[in-house]
């Protein structure tokens, strides 16, 4: 294990550009620079507010200013230089949930931390009889004069209104997940300015997308499982931003490599008539303009495209220009990778392609939570550490789960080059009819908001069954609103009662310890969309000290590495030959009782040997690349195993009184000797593709597995034809291994002349690492008794 250092480094040429509402507000003001002046609350000074104490301090905690949380520029693909961040302290008050604005707002809270969070200075438990209540003011610079002021929200969870001096801004917001913004224009005043925000959220007891929100004691607490402290309110940046009447809201992008162009669409608000330019940069150099109306799709042209790929993220600047006439009335900034996402025959299975070849795609899962913000990282610096650390240990790929992070979030992992999965939020209940037009619409939202992120390969619809309801309608609807991406329908599809659309792009299984053995089918691609799960506690950075919950429990660092070690291994040697194209490991991080995580959950510590799991990684990826088929056995004819140990070479795998063992066998050796150390090697009992191994003196007997010892037995029924099925990789000195095919990471191995199932980092004396890969190494030789 080693310490985690905070992430200090460059923030990026967003937050370089940027024009803050910080500190230096008095000396921009004074420069004539076009920064909104910002005042304090209403009714009480800042330095009133001070944050509670979290449970687990991670190392961005105590980073985080009072004033100006989280300063940098939240929208990186839709930008302008003119802007005000209005984080920072708000009054706050908490009303029963039918009650109208109260009299006073007696508390502060810091924005955009949610309430349950340390770090809004709050701290408490919010249910569905509650509604909080922000309050602050701000003043807008003559500068800003001619132009529209929008009043914009990262997000809000969940049913959200606004006024600005006592007048309602536009509809109510329903929706956690999703950006939304108000043109609040008509109701500045030209002075003080009041804006006043009401929140209800009733987390699992009502019917939106929830995803693992739970209604909890705020403290910490043993139990819990895989949900965790509900996040209510607003819990994203609340800025503004001055426009032209005319103006730009959306810039949607897709990459055409096989046209070396970029296809884009500029949306805007107002610009009946307008025309729009976009331009495609690299370095400065401009490499593609063109124009086009507003509303429909225009190409520009990208020659010789540098591909945006996770071992080379290269991004291409881009500007988009609003024409009245031959005047330009709005510009943005942005940026767009040049890559593609499919599905694709290789090799005769069905694969994802980046970019036309096949990777494999390792990653994990990843909730997004946080001991002091809970569903707010801390500091711009903790958001990218997370996605850092996938890169650092060779993953190039993240799930993010039942969960939508900022629009900076998919900027780092634009800019760092991770593949992503982005999950729908989940509902806790069947949903109405109404329920379900909301989380469709909220949906549809989400796909226009990150559509352009070249990081962003597949959309995952819904998890294991939760909340599920039109399955395949909903996959079809997905893929013809983005046809760039890949579209999964339902993550574990064998799990929890999850019902399969039978459609979308890949067939998604949950297989826990995994990796378990999904295979693709006709139509869609193989994917293992949650496995692993292996915990380990680390005393001083529990969340709740013992009482932590893993799928499989180990015992210490080592047993830890070497088995997931072990677990990316099988995937590399016995599923991905076999059809397995990705792989989401549980998880990134512990979250609250949650000990799976490769780091702990303050952060503070990786717990598994970081250079192991990088080279495990990077040993899969350059697999998939080349040849990926597995070695082949003669079918229907005899041969005999030898121990490959050194020392032991004269050892063969043979049968006694219904047990295996391995014995020295030789030409001298008796005739009952030489049958039982010989075997037929038939098609697998219960695939195919792998074998089965028939005794030459009990026909209709096979090598089969049972409680980890391995006999000679006859049998009947899915679980002894798996049992009695082994699939071949290749091993040192043209040797094979052969891995349980219902048990890809365990590998038949002799162990004191027994033969076992043994695991890489188990805890059995079978299991013990010396010697593991030599002694489960098998040399196929020709039979004793042909």
């Amino acid at each position: 294990m080693r310490r985690v250092p905070a992430d200090g480094g460059p923030l990026g040429r967003l937050r370089r550009r940027a024009r803050w509402v910080t500190t230096a507000l008095v000396a921009l003001a004074l420069a004539g620079g076009t920064a909104l002046t910002v005042t304090g609350p209403a009714t009480a000074a800042p330095q009133a507010w001070t944050p509670k104490p979290s449970p687990m301090t991670t190392p961005w905690t105590n980073q985080v200013p009072t004033d100006t949380p989280l300063p940098e520029y939240p929208r990186p693909q839709l930008t302008r230089p003119d802007w005000a961040n209005l984080n920072g302290i708000w009054d706050f008050a908490v009303t029963s949930a039918d009650a109208g604005q109260p009299a006073a707002f007696t508390e502060q809270i810091r924005v955009p931390f949610v309430a349950e969070s340390a770090l809004s200075g709050i701290r408490r438990k919010i249910t569905q009889n509650d509604k909080l209540w922000y309050k602050r003011t701000f003043t807008v610079p003559p500068n800003w004069n001619g132009r529209r002021v929008q009043l914009n929200f990262g997000a809000s969870d969940w049913r959200t209104t606004v006024w600005v001096n006592g007048r309602q801004a536009g509809a109510t917001h329903s929706g956690g997940f999703d950006a939304f913004s108000y043109d609040v224009t008509d109701f500045l005043n030209g002075g003080t300015n009041t804006i006043v925000v009401s929140v209800w959220d009733p987390t699992e007891t009502g019917d939106q997308a929830v995803g693992k929100q739970r209604i909890r004691d705020v403290a910490t607490h043993p139990g819990g499982g895989i949900f965790y402290t509900a996040a209510s309110g607003i819990w994203q940046t609340v800025w503004l931003e001055p426009t032209a009447p005319a103006h730009i809201a959306r810039l949607d992008m897709v990459p055409d490599l096989a046209n070396s162009r970029l296809k884009v669409t500029v949306r805007g608000a107002g610009t009946s008539g307008h025309q729009a330019r976009v331009t495609v940069s690299r370095g400065g150099t401009t490499v593609g303009t063109a124009t086009g109306p507003v509303g429909t799709e225009f190409t520009v042209p990208v020659p010789n495209p540098r591909l945006w790929t996770p071992e080379d993220p290269f991004l291409y600047d881009v500007k988009a220009d609003l024409l009245s006439g031959g005047t330009t009335v709005d510009s943005v900034g942005s940026y767009t990778g040049m890559r593609s996402i499919g599905i694709a025959r290789v090799d005769g299975l069905l694969r994802p392609v980046l970019n036309g070849r096949f990777v494999f795609q390792t990653g994990t899962l990843d909730q997004g939570y946080w001991p002091d913000g809970i569903y707010t990282a801390p500091t711009d610096a903790a958001l990218r550490h997370d996605l850092q650390k996938h890169k650092d240990l060779g993953f190039n790929m993240v799930r993010k789960h039942i969960k939508v992070e900022p629009q900076r979030w998919f900027y780092w992992a634009d800019r760092l080059g991770l593949l992503v999965w982005q999950d729908m939020p989940s509902m806790e209940h069947t949903p109405d009819a109404a329920a379900r037009t909301q989380w469709e619409a909220e949906y549809d939202r989400i796909i226009d908001q990150h559509r352009s992120s070249p990081s962003l390969v597949m959309w995952v619809n819904q998890n294991e069954g939760w909340g599920q309801y039109d399955q395949a309608r909903i996959a079809d609807e997905v893929k013809a609103y983005d046809p760039s991406r890949l579209v999964d329908n339902m993550s574990g599809v064998n799990c929890c009662g999850a019902v399969d659309g039978g459609n979308g792009d890949v067939v998604d299984h949950h297989v826990y310890v995994g990796p378990g053995t999904t295979v693709p089918s006709s139509t869609r691609a193989a994917v293992l969309g949650e496995f692993g799960g292996l915990g380990l506690r680390v005393a001083g950075h529990e969340w709740y000290p013992g009482g932590g919950f893993s799928y499989e429990d180990q015992p210490d660092l080592a047993h830890l590495n070497n088995r997931f070690v072990g677990l990316i291994d099988a995937i590399r040697e016995v599923r991905m030959p076999r059809g397995l194209s990705a792989s989401v490991y549980t998880e990134i991080t512990d979250v609250e009782n949650e000990v799976n995580g490769l780091l702990t959950y303050d952060r503070q510590v990786v717990k598994v040997d970081e250079a192991r799991v990088r080279a495990a990684n990077q040993a899969l990826i350059d697999a998939s690349r080349g040849a990926t088929a597995p070695p082949t056995l003669p079918v229907n004819e005899y041969r005999s195993l030898r121990a490959t140990t050194p020392g032991y070479t004269d050892r063969f795998v043979r049968h006694k009184d219904g047990a295996v063992f391995t014995e020295v066998v030789n030409s001298g050796s008796d005739a009952l000797l030489k049958n039982d150390a010989t075997w037929k090697v038939v098609p697998g009992l219960a695939n195919s593709s792998c074998y089965s191994f028939e005794s030459r003196n009990y026909p209709g007997q096979y090598l089969r597995h049972r409680d980890f010892r391995v006999y000679k037995e006859a049998g009947s029924g899915d679980v002894y034809r798996a049992d009695a099925t082994f699939c071949p990789v290749r091993g040192a000195g043209g040797g094979v291994r052969l891995s349980a095919y219902n048990f890809p990471e365990q590998y038949l191995r002799h162990y004191n002349a027994e033969l076992w199932l043994a695991t890489p980092g188990g805890t059995h004396a079978w299991d013990n690492p010396a010697l593991f890969a030599e002694d489960t190494t098998w040399a196929v030789q020709a039979a004793w008794a042909p």
